[in-house]
């Protein structure tokens, strides 16, 4: 076992290993690994694995989960890591909306914990002690639990994870609590044995989320199932199409309750007259709760709890709308009724041992069975076992009202004299008291995240935490890391500004050597979000988030946030703060690669004047370092300075020979000037040279075979498909945009003999990649791509996509690429005219080159002959043999030329 830099490694007993206390170790072993921390839990918990005994644990399919899929991930920086996680388990067709199963998320608790473990390499052993915590105590830093088994176990820390207090019965008379016909802990193994085995009527008290899930599994025909409750409310459904949350009021926080209590009655009444929906009202308040409850008064929060509770618990805690529509049959059919009152009396009955019984407003029943579903009992959180000997010491406090425990920001149990040590903490449940909402995984995976992080950072030494001399990267920018990660990183660096491969390789090997280098994970989440690399960008930028907070500087953290941004929403915004981080550090390399759009990324400024001006801008502040150079040699020959460009492309070249960027520039400027053969040539010489190497080496033959394809030179273009472009050699997002694009191509000049291998190509493509694109230019490629495969349907899928999309250029311009590339496979030819001509102007948003864009030219081409109007397909011929000379072109308008002559025009 790796050791602790202090010595042994630090022992944490971590009491509950349900939801709470797997999140706790969850994260534990991430942080660990980050820090490079040697950790020893110990999960102390009578249950055989994790989540047993709890509503996770139920098998039954109806118990659906209460929160749709992106909100119950494990991980805070990572929203869809649940959703990913069921895709990975064959559940391919799950959207973020839907609400599944909880036997899912059971097994998706312990699978994330096992990866969390494997993930820190030896440093974090996990042991299960399958016992009941009777007692805590803390004796000179240490805690020391003792075992209802009569053990005792002393560790260096403790976290208790013991989730929501039972249901309390003092509201239960004494005939009822002494019946066998009443089910009191309804969640206990086998507790449902006997209502399952009977047809008799039940009464369940309570009407909130317990209920609900006991009315699902116990309904059958013939039974009555009634539900009572003081108030006789049950919790609202969530909406079938959820909103986006709205904003709430601003100043709420401080006011007196009935103020506060007014203005969001105003705000819920303004949503619902904007959106027709109360729920996002309440949505938009959930990151305030815990502030406004904080800022009431005692007198406050009680009549909070005695006025507003019920209804607050009613909408706020919802059932899947799935749920709410199978209580809304039962209740139609009568099978199922709630009640307003409480429990006043209970006779049993010698014959049946069934229960009559007598509720306040004068309703009486006959059941068999009573079921105790009134949900956690808060009076008496705060001095639950194991906390009755840090109660008794001191080291644990009541929480507000008595609900819970006291404690710090961080999960501290705060002692009577008002200190917090560093050696207990709590979270979830025991927290109630001061945050009320406490329990939800997205308030659990947070607490839990911070105990971890707050934890095991008081356990790095200062020496470490804070170096004296930290290693730079290429430009000069520190890097919060080891001498032997910085170099990997800038190995990999070296790599992406070269455009050659390994990079994604170098960056992995520096996560490696230190788990906590968030530049590095960084880094490797970009080349997976678009670089065609073969990682779990999600997954990356997570840990580079939760890396950079415990290690790192401004720099790396605007990086971070940055790049994570345009993983996660990449809108104008996202492009915005790039652009602000740039302004701030012109010299990073990393971000200046994402931002310039070239053969590695897509760019944020789609317009060429927007790109020019970026690497304009940050010229001075480079150098005439060579990367620089030749991202500056790729914007003049986009302005047409072609012998500007090519001078920087080999001012570079000559020191740098293999400079993708270099090379890119030399292939545009050698096609845009019309030097087929000779750029042909060139290119075909230098992929044979450096190609091997390069990173996407697809898209270098690609240019050579557009030199081909220009030149009419049809073998040519076959040959260079076979060797270099066919999906044995080429997968993923360059089988799209380069293999898939020239195919449609070349059927478009009429140079592809016999079946175009369109579907092999997609066959090597994701679907979701093609039929979801997260950017415009690869939605245009997914476009080209499916028109050539004639699919229709999936055609009418992207559409789809692209109509709701977060980026403005995807939503307003791709459905109508999509329509008018629809016309073409049905030929359409007038509508398919006139819709590719009104997407040229705005293709210049797209992104990518003109070489790139130029498909679609191509196509309005091909769409004019076929439509009859030879006279405007000999003018657009005319005008890109003005611009470039090409004997394709030169073919095609001869035989236009032709066709009017002969029809006498």
């Amino acid at each position: 076992m790796h050791r602790h830099p202090l010595g042994s490694p630090h022992s944490i007993s971590v009491i509950g290993a349900g939801t709470a206390g797997t999140l706790t170790c969850i994260h534990l072993a991430e942080v660990a690994a980050r820090l490079r921390v040697a950790l020893a839990l110990h999960v102390i918990d009578p249950a055989s694995d994790e989540a047993a005994n709890t509503p996770f644990a139920t098998p039954d399919s109806r118990h659906l989960l209460n929160v749709a899929v992106d909100g119950m991930s494990c991980y805070p920086d990572d929203p869809h890591h649940f959703l990913r996680w069921l895709t990975r388990h064959g559940m391919a067709n799950v959207s973020p909306k839907d609400f599944l199963p909880r036997h899912h998320f059971g097994t998706y608790l312990s699978d994330s914990l096992a990866e969390a473990v494997g993930r820190a390499g030896g440093l974090v052993t996990v042991e299960r002690v399958r016992a009941r915590a009777a007692d805590c105590l803390w004796r000179d830093g240490k805690v020391s639990v003792r075992l209802t088994n009569g053990s005792t176990m002393d560790t260096d820390s403790a976290v208790v994870a013991i989730g929501p207090p039972p249901p309390g019965s003092a509201w239960a008379p004494a005939a009822l609590r002494a019946s066998e016909r009443f089910v009191d802990q309804v969640w206990a193994e086998n507790a449902l044995a006997g209502p399952l085995a009977s047809d008799e009527d039940i009464l369940v008290v309570g009407t909130g989320l317990t209920a609900v899930d006991m009315v699902v599994v116990l309904d059958r025909p013939g039974r009555r199932i009634h539900a009572v409750s003081r108030h006789g409310l049950l919790p609202r459904a969530h909406a079938v199409t959820s909103l986006a949350p709205a904003p709430p009021p601003t100043e709420l926080v401080g006011l007196p309750l009935r103020t506060a209590r007014a203005r969001i009655l105003r705000h819920v009444q303004d949503t619902v007259r904007r959106h027709g929906d109360w729920r996002p009202a309440l949505d938009g308040l959930r990151p305030l709760t815990a502030v406004l409850w904080r800022g009431l008064s005692d007198d406050d929060r009680r009549r909070f709890l005695r006025r507003d509770r019920p209804v607050w618990e009613a909408h706020r805690h919802r059932m899947a709308s799935q749920t709410a529509e199978a209580m809304d049959r039962l209740m139609k059919s009568r099978r199922f009724c709630v009640h307003p009152g409480e429990v006043a009396s209970v006779r049993r009955h010698q014959r049946d041992d069934a229960l009559t019984v007598a509720l306040t407003g004068g309703k009486t029943f006959h059941v068999g069975w009573v079921l105790n579903c009134t949900g956690p009992d808060w009076s008496a959180s705060g001095r639950r076992i194991p906390l009755i000997g840090l109660f008794a010491e001191g080291h644990a406090t009541p929480g507000p009202l008595g609900i819970g425990c006291a404690t710090t920001d961080d999960g501290r149990l705060v002692n009577v004299d008002g200190s917090a040590p560093l050696s207990l903490w709590t979270l979830g449940a025991l927290r109630r008291g001061e945050l009320w909402e406490s329990t939800a995984v997205p308030e659990l995976r947070a607490q839990a995240m911070g105990i971890a992080e707050s934890l095991l950072k008081s356990l790095v030494p200062a020496r470490q935490a804070h170096r004296r001399r930290w290693p730079k990267d290429q430009v000069g920018h520190r890097l919060s890391t080891n001498a032997a990660a910085a170099e990997a990183y800038r190995h990999g660096l070296d790599a992406l500004m070269k455009v050659r491969s390994g990079a994604d390789r170098a960056f992995l090997r520096a996560t490696q050597i230190d788990p906590g280098f968030a530049l590095g994970h960084a880094a490797l989440a970009i080349l997976g979000h678009e670089g065609g690399s073969d990682v779990d960008a999600a997954q990356a930028i997570a840990q580079a988030r939760g890396a950079v907070r415990l290690r790192g500087n401004d720099h790396e953290r605007h990086l971070i946030d940055v790049i994570s941004r345009r993983i996660h929403s990449p809108d104008k915004a996202a492009e915005a703060a790039l652009l602000s981080h740039l302004r701030d550090h012109p010299r990073d390399v990393l971000a200046l690669s994402c931002a310039v759009p070239t053969i590695a990324f897509s760019g944020v400024t789609h317009l060429r004047d927007e790109a020019a001006e970026l690497v304009e801008r940050t010229t001075a502040a480079h150098h005439g370092h060579w990367f620089h150079t030749s991202l500056l040699s790729f914007i003049r020959q986009g302005q047409n300075r072609f012998d500007e460009a090519g001078a920087l492309a080999e001012r570079v070249l000559d020191k740098h020979p293999a400079a993708g960027h270099a090379v890119h520039s030399m292939a545009h400027l050698h096609y845009e000037c019309g030097r087929h053969e000779a750029g042909s040539r060139w290119l075909h010489d230098w992929v044979l040279r450096h190609g091997s190497g390069a990173m996407h080496q697809a898209h270098f033959s690609w240019h050579v075979a557009l030199h081909e394809l220009a030149m009419d030179d049809t073998d040519a273009v076959r040959r260079r498909w076979r060797k270099r472009l066919s999906p044995c050699r080429v997968r993923g997002v360059r089988a799209l945009i380069d293999s898939a694009s020239l195919v449609w191509r070349a059927r478009l000049a009429d140079c592809w003999r016999g079946p175009e291998p369109i579907g092999d190509v997609l066959e090597v493509v994701d679907p979701g990649l093609v039929e979801r694109p997260a950017s415009p230019f690869v939605a245009l490629h997914s476009v080209v791509a499916l028109a050539a495969a004639r699919d229709l349907p999936a055609l009418r899928r992207l559409r789809r996509h692209a109509a709701y999309h977060s980026d403005p250029v995807m939503r307003e311009s791709v459905p109508a690429l999509c329509d008018a590339f629809t016309a073409v496979v049905e030929e359409r030819w007038a509508t398919a005219v006139d819709g590719l001509r009104a997407a040229l102007p705005r293709l210049m948003h797209f992104g990518g080159s003109a070489a790139q864009l130029e498909v679609v030219e191509e196509t309005l081409l091909f769409t004019l002959v076929a439509a009859g109007r030879s006279a405007a397909a000999a003018e657009l011929l005319q005008n890109r043999l003005d611009r470039r000379p090409s004997p394709l072109d030169s073919r095609r308008l001869s035989r236009v030329a032709a066709g009017l002559a002969a029809a006498g025009v």
